[in-house]
């Protein structure tokens, strides 16, 4: 296999879907990957997405601010995310694609949809990268032995491991997230077991003793009023950033129409007993007041508890949660930049594999962005989680409005008999796509209602699109002289 791999390649097209009258959409940005995921891989990965960063370490400072009342925030957000995977779920089945939505804006919103979601879901996961690595820095610092060591530094250190493990081949990219789901959920069914235990048996923790009485006695579940956990809606779509990489591998997977569904559907139940489960159990073993941003909410009760060990063990699990996130976003972007790359609209060098089937130039330009972030870490090493999660919700919201909007497109090319929807498909269409983009823009609002870090990066949304025009001026030449060579 040569190192670059370009639209004139052959490529096998994915079988027209039944009742369908249309020739079936082929994207070049397809051609040259390797079939090297399994069905354990793709479950793991849908539950890894599902569990990540924004629970591990953001639900301290949530519940902080916002009391008991997070679980229903996390309750909520979980259903549209849910629906925002269902729908994108459809479309695999439809067609798998490695340029999953950016794939599916392509063929129902033409080459200026494509962009528009690729360059969104960059926004998302190259912000989401300095989060994580913030978060790795942040972790680290737990251990007596790197409390000395300046965040910056523990930060490059944990791009530079995941980055070189993300350029090998993506078997080993998912046998790294297998295993990292596998320590995620184990360590989340021990807390959750401990927890149980700690809430029958009234064991004291810290001082308190666990039960209703935390959250009665302390104001209830809305102990500060509805509003801030209303506001904090925006934060907690972060905790879910990464439902949607299952989607994305699809493409490197056999037989997805059967490995998807599975996975898929698991999501919903593992949100409600993960996220909101877990955010039930901390309100009841503590007050909310115990808990800070600064430190994971399960390292805290474990430190509480004083069980020798316990607390640095979940440190570490927490660490694996951050570096797990990472992994994840720089091979999601890869596999999109280069399925934009190969239509003209990134750099060429983000189209370009090497001979493990990883499109490598794509994941340095993210890890790129890395290094920026490690940069904001030595600049302001107390606000950058903060500064970057909001940027990154941006990138969010604006990747899953895209699913939504391909989803629907995709719901009437099938009403009017140009495609025919898979047996696997998002129920209750169009109406959910039309609440679910809704949901979407209420988060944004909730962002400019809270003032402060949240009204600056809405107030940037006239630069992002104008960056996105100027972009689209810059390289539709290409995109078109692109379209014309794959025509003839």
């Amino acid at each position: 296999m040569s190192d670059r791999v370009t639209a004139a390649e052959p490529q096998t097209a994915a079988p027209a879907a039944a009742g369908s009258t249309a020739s079936p959409h082929i994207d070049a940005g397809d051609a040259g990957y390797r079939k090297d995921l399994k069905s354990r891989h793709i479950n793991m990965i849908a539950i890894g997405g599902a569990i990540g960063t924004g629970l591990f370490l953001g639900a301290g400072g949530r519940m902080a601010n916002a009391g008991p009342s997070l679980f229903i925030a996390y309750a909520v957000c979980g259903v549209f995310a849910f629906f925002v995977v269902r729908a994108l779920g459809e479309l695999v089945l439809y067609r798998p694609s490695s340029g999953a939505f950016v794939s599916y804006a392509r063929e129902f919103m033409g080459e200026k949809g494509a962009y528009t979601a690729g360059w969104l879901y960059f926004l998302n996961w190259s912000t989401t990268a300095v989060a994580d690595i913030t978060a790795a820095a942040t972790y680290a610092h737990f251990w007596a032995m790197f409390s000395d060591v300046p965040q910056w530094i523990l930060a490059l250190i944990a791009l530079a491991v995941v980055l070189a493990a993300n350029l090998i081949s993506v078997k080993y990219f998912g046998e790294m997230e297998f295993w990292f789901a596998i320590i995620k959920v184990a360590a989340l069914v021990a807390f959750m077991l401990v927890g149980i235990f700690l809430v029958v048996t009234q064991h004291e923790v810290g001082g308190h003793t666990p039960g209703l009485a935390n959250i009665t006695d302390n104001g209830g579940i809305f102990p500060n009023g509805v509003m801030p956990m209303l506001l904090l809606i925006q934060g907690v779509v972060f905790a879910y950033a990464s439902v949607e990489l299952c989607g994305v591998a699809a493409g490197e997977t056999e037989n997805p129409e059967k490995i998807m569904p599975k996975a898929i559907n698991s999501i919903m139940w593992r949100v409600g007993l993960f996220y909101v489960g877990s955010v039930v159990l901390l309100a009841l073993i503590l007050p909310y007041t115990a808990y800070t941003g600064d430190q994971s909410p399960f390292v805290t009760v474990f430190d509480k508890l004083g069980i020798p060990g316990a607390a640095g063990v979940m440190n570490l699990v927490v660490l694996t949660a951050a570096l797990s996130s990472l992994n994840s976003g720089l091979y999601s972007t890869g596999r999109i930049l280069r399925s934009m790359s190969l239509a003209g609209s990134a750099p060429k060098f983000t189209g370009v594999m090497n001979k493990g089937g990883v499109p490598y130039g794509g994941i340095l330009l993210t890890a790129g962005f890395g290094v920026l972030g490690v940069a904001l870490n030595y600049v302001m090493p107390g606000e950058a989680f903060e500064l970057v999660l909001n940027f990154a919700s941006i990138g969010i919201v604006g990747t899953w409005a895209m699913i939504m909007v391909c989803s629907l497109l995709f719901w009437r090319a099938a009403r009017q008999g140009r495609v025919a929807r898979p047996g696997y498909n998002l129920p209750w269409a169009p109406y959910t796509q039309i609440v679910t983009l809704a949901f979407l823009a209420s988060v944004l609002v909730l962002m400019w209602m809270d003032g402060g870090v949240g009204r600056t990066t809405v107030a940037c949304l006239p630069l992002i699109a104008a960056a996105l025009v100027g972009g689209w001026f810059l390289v539709r030449g290409r995109v078109r002289a692109t379209e014309g060579r794959n025509r003839d």
